[in-house]
């Protein structure tokens, strides 16, 4: 046994670990006290990554047109079919679409073959899906990709602006690090500006429900505000800063009285001047914001609206003060400082920046080789794509992401990818969404064998060390990268043996003619031996020999990164969302992601523990529109976008705004059938940023009638002869720690019989014919439809069925460790179709993952007397690890709170009045 530091795999926080390796098996993970992102801190996600592990389900082997091969063999065809393709059709012809989720030494590596040696710019990143905007109007305003802050501003701060951010789901550590800076300064306050009423509104001073879209309205109104109450930094503004008579002229085209905004904003005008008053006579203001500002076709122009109150104000290089954009990937940040976008080159120089292209074009010259670096910027995402349809690009090598899910209009971006001649899949996992549209797989390493730097939102580079072996024949993204580039000639610019010497090389890169111009600058440590690198401690850049300690904050001296040392204020004209509501299309939608889960599940989806919070997909609906749609709490339901349909189940939201609906990002076709939330939206671009209108949709919501709803566990070994078997309307694949859940909805209502199906399905006969185990136990009511069964094999459990809404479920816990026994007792056989033990209760949905604690328990102990979050801990554990679920315990305590008030006062008998 043996302990290790690494880096969390997951959001942009970039949370330190300490892995506790046994062997060859990662035992257990824990919260690394001494890195400064998290301080020991973990998220319900990142205590369950050792639960992630293993491997079942992994790409092992090289695939070649969905033939095994070896790795030679492999590269040999993918080096050849690169080369026949750029000879037939050019250099643009071939592309690469990267992800956040590869280290720093991966992206660069790719960047550096693609762009410098096969000559094509069309190399672009899964995070133009979320951080693109931010990174334009940084560039804009500040001029670099330059996130100002540190989480250490949250602590400083008097005000913390939480818009467009669930931090308390998306970024929980560092939401906790606020909420514990708020408990300790009691007079900082917090404001969370969101449509929804998320969790993150538990610690907020001020909530603005504001109508989707109407940020820039918002902050532009603010900008105004400040200067009609005398409230700028006119001394600031003036000696570093330029643009502000351009942007209040803009920001006043629109009627800029607090009534007006706020019926523009759809929020409540009071409250509205109170945040304005706030935001404008505080100096030490951090305004943090992610996808909910950047998903947009205006995202670029929103983030500009919020960095130009910050300028005007002076509120930003002091501590507690600036425009934050939290990334929502690992490496995120680290992809961009080596040009993993399509309009940028490497080490944050861009295609329109003054002699780069000579510069880098002479810094990967070798002795014998002279890069082909194309003239200008290639194919955003989404074009990226558009590109593949029209036949422009021949070639597509996708590293890490899983496009066939994230991209907007994803049902033309999968036939773009059928149609493509030539698609290279990188990838770690056997089932996504993406590898049937493979000709080449290649099996790549994971988080605890990849070794390599991310760098997180606050700049900060930190080791992701390799712990473990690859399973089977996985390798190295930056491996492979180098032995295509060795089979097209290219070997000697990428003879690199380990990604201490990539790494080393982009920090020679970042130094390389660099007289202090360009902020993204690590040249001090680019003279890291192996030792060194291995060694390597968290640190923000910039690093070199004015900084080689790191730099907690840019642009204190008020210089920015423009070629005068001026900051812009940008002029921003607000529009809506570029999607339309219509009388087809009558609800808008927003999409995000929830607590438990991470992107497209292939690596959440392996815990099951993480399941339980929402272990299926939903629709988040207000009660006015639930009613007015006559859908009830957990009811199925469907909706229908521009280009797909979505199907889930119905949850009634309080904090819904009215004529919106909510749905989650991470479900794909592995776990349910019509939930991906891509097929939803149109793909509606920004035009400055090219990132897309991910946030805001335009659908129609209605119920989905079906005649049954039904119930299967399945044995783990059996699960993939099961997957796909059921033409229903509705599936959910859910797993368990010893078996596979599935639930099914289907069959045509008869009203006239109560809902019942119309046409009755023989269960027994359906689960016989899909499932080895003839049915063992059963007993049925063929009158409501409802029917319990099992089939037991040799004396194990295969299946469990329960054709009844889940309502009627048991809790689970039981049943599923039924499947880990090799011979069910006498006692456990009579007992296995109630699906409890005797005196045994269903716990109720999961509400702390860490602890496995669900609301049933929660709410016994409210009414046992435990009415604080702290006592519900000393009971249940619920809220003591991560502290995730505190928000959720809260609004439990409350909603007691408010039944018991209720219930008292309609026990209350009226007084008795004598009439003369």
């Amino acid at each position: 046994m043996h302990q290790a530091r690494t880096t969390c795999p997951y959001c942009g926080v970039g949370c330190g670990v300490l892995a506790h390796v046994d062997g060859d098996r990662l035992a257990d993970v824990e919260g690394d006290g001494d890195h400064p992102a998290n301080y020991g801190r973990l998220c319900v996600k990142g205590s369950a990554l050792a639960e992630t592990l293993g491997d079942h389900g992994r790409l092992t082997r090289p695939r070649v047109d969905g033939v095994e091969v070896d790795w030679d063999s492999a590269l040999d065809t993918v080096a050849e079919r690169l080369q026949t393709t750029r000879a037939a059709h050019g250099n643009q012809s071939v592309a690469a679409y990267l992800s956040g989720q590869l280290l720093t030494e991966d992206y660069y590596a790719a960047n550096k073959l693609f762009k410098g040696f096969l000559g094509t710019p069309h190399l672009d990143t899964n995070s133009r899906l979320c951080m693109a905007s931010a990174v334009a109007a940084y560039k804009r305003s500040l001029g670099a990709d330059a996130v100002p802050c540190s989480y250490e501003d949250l602590e400083e701060a008097e005000l913390v602006v939480l818009v467009g951010s669930n931090l308390a789901w998306n970024h929980p550590v560092l939401y906790q690090r606020l909420r514990t800076a708020k408990t300790r300064n009691p007079l900082m306050r917090v404001v969370v500006i969101d449509p929804r009423v998320t969790d993150s509104c538990e610690i907020a001073d001020l909530y603005l429900g504001l109508r989707p879209g109407s940020d820039a309205r918002l902050f532009n109104g603010l900008l105004a505000w400040m200067a009609d109450k005398g409230k700028l930094d006119r001394v600031y503004l003036e000696k570093h800063t330029q643009g502000l008579d351009e942007a209040l002229a803009a920001s006043r085209e629109d009627d800029i009285s607090i009534e007006a905004i706020a019926a523009d904003c759809d929020v409540d005008p009071e409250r509205l001047e109170t945040f304005f008053y706030w935001f404008a006579s505080q100096l030490h203001v951090v305004t943090l914001y992610s996808q909910g500002i950047n998903q947009s076709s205006s995202g670029t122009d929103k983030c500009n609206a919020i960095i130009n109150c910050h300028l005007a104000g002076g509120k930003i290089g002091l501590p507690g003060a600036g425009p934050f954009s939290i990334t929502g990937q690992p490496n995120a940040m680290g992809g961009r400082e080596v040009g993993g976008l399509a309009n940028q080159l490497a080490a944050h120089m861009d295609y329109d920046s003054p002699g780069a292209l000579d510069r880098v074009r002479r810094f990967w010259t070798t002795a014998s080789l002279v890069p082909t670096l194309p003239e200008g910027p290639g194919h955003k995402a989404v074009e990226l794509f558009e590109a593949i349809e029209r036949g422009e690009i021949q070639a597509l090598w996708v590293m890490a992401t899983n496009p066939a899910v994230s991209l907007p209009d994803a049902n033309r971006v999968r036939a773009a990818l059928a149609k493509c001649p030539l698609v290279i899949v990188s990838e770690c996992m056997a089932d996504t969404d993406l590898l049937p549209y493979a000709d080449i797989v290649l099996p790549a390493t994971s988080w605890s064998e990849k070794d390599g730097t991310v760098t997180n939102s606050e700049r900060r580079i930190s080791r992701q060390r390799g712990l473990l072996p690859p399973p089977g024949e996985a390798r190295h993204d930056w491996w492979i990268i180098s032995e295509v580039a060795r089979r097209l000639g290219y070997g000697e610019a990428f003879a690199y043996a380990h990604p201490g010497e990539i790494f080393a090389e982009h920090a020679r890169l970042s130094g390389f003619e660099n007289d202090g111009e360009r902020v993204f600058d690590i040249s001090a440590l680019c003279e890291l031996d192996r030792e060194g690198y291995d060694a390597l401690a968290p640190i923000q850049w910039p690093v070199n020999a004015a900084s080689p300690r790191g730099t907690t904050r840019l642009f204190e001296d008020g210089r920015f990164a423009t070629p005068d040392g001026l900051a812009r204020l940008i002029a921003v004209r607000p529009k809506g969302p570029a999607q339309a509501l219509s009388e087809a299309r009558p609800l808008r939608l927003n999409t995000g992601r929830v607590r438990d889960q991470w992107h497209t599940m292939t690596r959440t989806g392996r815990a099951p523990r993480l399941m339980n919070h929402r272990a299926e997909p939903f629709i988040e609906v207000a009660p006015e529109d639930a009613e007015a749609h006559g859908l009830g709490d957990q009811q199925l339901a469907r909706l229908t976008g521009a280009n797909g349909e979505y199907r889930g189940r119905v949850r009634v939201s309080k904090g819904q705004r009215r004529g919106e609906v909510f749905v989650p990002m991470h479900w794909t076709d592995r776990y349910s059938g019509m939930a991906r939330m891509g097929s939803l939206l149109a793909a509606h671009v920004d035009p400055v940023s090219g990132q897309p209108e991910s946030k805001h949709g335009a659908v129609a919501l209605e119920s989905l009638a079906v005649g049954w709803e039904a119930t299967l566990l399945v044995a783990g070994d059996l699960d993939g002869d099961f997957e796909g078997r059921d033409d229903g309307a509705y599936w959910a694949r859910i797993p368990l720690a010893h078996c596979r859940r599935w639930q099914l909805a289907g069959g045509e209502p008869d009203s006239a019989c109560g809902g019942v199906e119309k046409a009755p399905r023989d269960w027994l006969a359906w689960v016989q014919e899909w499932l080895p185990a003839a049915p063992t136990l059963w007993c049925d009511d063929p009158a409501s439809g409802r029917l319990r069964a099992a089939g037991i094999e040799d004396g194990r459990l295969r299946w469990w069925l329960m054709v009844a809404p889940p309502a009627e479920l048991p809790g689970l816990a039981w049943l599923d460790e039924r499947f880990a026994e090799a011979q069910l007792g006498g006692e456990v056989r009579r007992r296995l179709l109630a699906g409890c033990d005797a005196g045994e209760a269903d716990s109720g949905p999961l509400v702390c993952s860490c602890h496995q604690v669900g609301q049933k328990a929660i709410v016994e102990a409210i009414h046992a007397g435990d009415r604080s979050v702290e006592a519900l801990g000393a009971r249940l554990a619920c809220g003591t690890q991560c502290g995730s679920c505190i928000p959720e315990l809260k609004s439990l305590i409350e909603d007691s709170a408010q039944e018991e008030g209720a219930h008292a006062r309609s026990e209350q008998k009226p007084e008795t009045v004598q009439v003369a």
